[in-house]
C-alpha cells in the first residue's frame, strides 16, 4: 500500500464517530453514574443518560430530567522502537468528550411514555507526537470531532417492562497529518494533510425487566452504523518534480461500523449496596476491508482494498454503588475487553492491548431538583507489535486518566 493510502485509510477511520467500539477507538463516556461503575449501566434507571445505555430503561423515570457532562480525557502515549531502543513520546493537548440529555416523562393519560434527546461524543480529542518522530510517516498529528444526536422514545408496558429505541445521526471530521518519505534539496521531507467530513445513520434499541424489586436485566442492540466520506480533501507539499503524483483532489469512501450487542444485570444486595454487570458483543468481524475511490488516480495513488482482518471481541464491565444517605452515593468498579487489532495492525493512533482499567465515583444531591455527579477512569496498556505495512516495530506504552463530571436537574 503507498503512503497516501495509508493515510487515507487512517484519516476515514477516525473521522467516524464509533459510538459502537468495544475497544479500539472506543470512548465509553457517556455517563458518570455508569462511569463510576465500570462504566456498566444497562439494567437500571440512572438518569437521562440512560437514553444511551439502554432505551428501554427510561420509561421508568418518575420525573422529566436534563443531565450535562463532560469528561477531559489525559492521555501519554510512550513508544520504544525495537530496533534502536530509542524512545518518543506523544505531547498530546486534553481531549474533551461531552454528552447532553434531555428526557421528559409525559403524565396522565400518556404516562408510560417517555421521550428525549441524546447528544454525545465518542471521540474529540487530538493525537500529536513530537516533532521527528520514528513513526513520522505514519502519523504526526490527528485532530478529531465527532457528534451523535439520538432523539429516543421509551415506553412502559408494565411495572416491570420497558422498551426504547432510538435513531441515530452521527457526523464526524477530522484533519490528519503526517510526513511522506520524499525529501526536497534542503533534506526536509514531504508533508500531508487530510481534512473530511463522514455522516451515517443507525439506531440504538433496548429493554428493561424487572424480575422483582431488586433484581433487574436489560438487553440493548446498537446497530451497524454505514458511515460515507464523499468529498474528503488532500493536501501535500511535496518537491516539484513529485507533484504530478500527488496531486491535491478529493476521495470518497465507505465503512460499515459492526454493531454492538449489550446484556446487563442489575442486583441490589440491600437498600444501600447495588451490582451492576454488562456483556458486550461487538461484531468486529464484519470490518474485513477497507476500500477507497479517489477522484484522480495516478502512477502511486490508485483504488484499493485493503485487508484489515479485525475480530469480533466481548468486554466486560462491572461495579457496585452503596448509598448511606439520601445525599450520598459512592460507586466503584472496573472492566476487561479484548482488543479487536490483530497482531501487525496496530498503528500510532490507536495502539490498542487488552485493556484493564479501573473506576471511582459519587453523586451528591443538593435538594430535590438538583444533584451533581464526579467519576474518575484510569487505565494503562502495553502493546508490542510490528506494522504490516508501515513496518514500524516497537513497543507501545499508553496510560490514560479521566476525570468527568455532571449536573442534573429535574422537574
Amino acid at each position: 500500500m503507498n503512503a497516501l493510502t495509508q493515510i487515507l485509510y487512517v484519516a476515514f477511520l477516525l473521522s467516524c464517530p464509533l459510538s459502537i467500539f468495544g475497544q479500539g477507538f472506543q470512548v465509553n463516556f457517556q455517563g458518570q453514574k455508569q462511569q463510576g461503575m465500570g462504566c456498566a449501566g444497562t439494567a437500571l434507571y440512572t438518569d437521562a443518560s440512560t437514553l444511551f445505555y439502554n432505551p428501554g430503561a427510561a420509561a421508568f423515570a418518575n420525573k422529566s430530567e436534563i443531565n450535562l457532562a463532560t469528561t477531559p480525557i489525559f492521555a501519554h502515549v510512550h513508544y520504544t522502537d525495537s530496533a534502536t531502543q530509542l524512545s518518543y513520546n506523544t505531547e498530546n493537548p486534553v481531549g474533551t468528550p461531552f454528552s447532553a440529555y434531555g428526557l421528559y416523562r409525559f403524565k396522565k393519560r400518556l404516562e408510560p411514555l417517555s421521550v428525549g434527546l441524546a447528544v454525545y461524543t465518542p471521540f474529540g480529542s487530538t493525537v500529536q507526537w513530537e516533532p521527528n518522530w520514528i513513526g513520522r510517516f505514519a502519523l504526526t498529528r490527528l485532530s478529531l470531532k465527532a457528534i451523535f444526536i439520538q432523539p429516543t422514545f421509551s415506553y412502559r408496558i408494565s411495572e416491570r417492562l420497558g422498551i426504547g429505541g432510538g435513531f441515530v445521526l452521527s457526523s464526524g471530521s477530522v484533519n490528519l497529518q503526517k510526513d511522506i518519505p520524499v525529501q526536497d534539496s534542503l533534506g526536509n521531507y514531504g508533508h500531508a494533510e487530510l481534512a473530511g467530513k463522514a455522516i451515517g445513520f443507525g439506531y440504538n434499541l433496548g429493554v428493561l425487566f424487572h424480575f422483582d424489586s431488586r433484581f433487574s436485566v436489560g438487553l440493548t442492540y446498537r446497530s451497524k452504523v454505514s458511515m460515507a466520506v464523499s468529498d474528503g480533501q488532500a493536501s501535500f507539499t511535496v518537491p516539484n518534480s513529485l507533484a504530478p503524483n500527488f496531486p491535491n483532489g478529493s476521495f470518497s469512501a465507505a465503512l460499515p461500523l459492526p454493531s454492538v450487542l449489550t446484556l446487563g444485570f442489575s442486583y441490589d444486595v440491600s437498600e444501600k449496596w447495588k451490582l451492576v454487570l454488562d456483556i458486550n458483543h461487538v461484531n468486529w468481524k464484519t470490518y474485513d476491508t477497507l476500500a477507497f475511490d479517489y477522484a484522480q488516480n495516478t502512477s502511486s495513488l490508485s483504488d484499493t482494498k485493503s485487508a484489515r482482518n479485525y475480530k469480533s471481541i466481548f468486554a466486560f464491565r462491572g461495579g457496585a454503588s452503596y448509598t448511606p444517605n439520601k445525599h450520598l452515593v459512592f460507586r466503584a468498579g472496573g472492566g476487561f475487553g479484548f482488543t479487536p487489532v490483530q497482531a501487525g495492525f496496530v498503528t500510532p493512533e490507536t495502539p490498542d492491548a487488552n485493556r484493564c482499567y479501573g473506576t471511582i465515583g459519587f453523586s451528591y444531591c443538593c435538594n430535590t431538583h438538583f444533584s451533581v455527579d464526579a467519576s474518575f477512569y484510569a487505565t494503562k496498556l502495553t502493546r508490542t507489535d510490528r506494522n504490516l505495512e508501515t513496518q514500524l516495530n516497537g513497543t507501545f506504552r499508553t496510560v490514560a486518566l479521566a476525570p468527568g463530571i455532571s449536573l442534573n436537574y429535574k422537574w
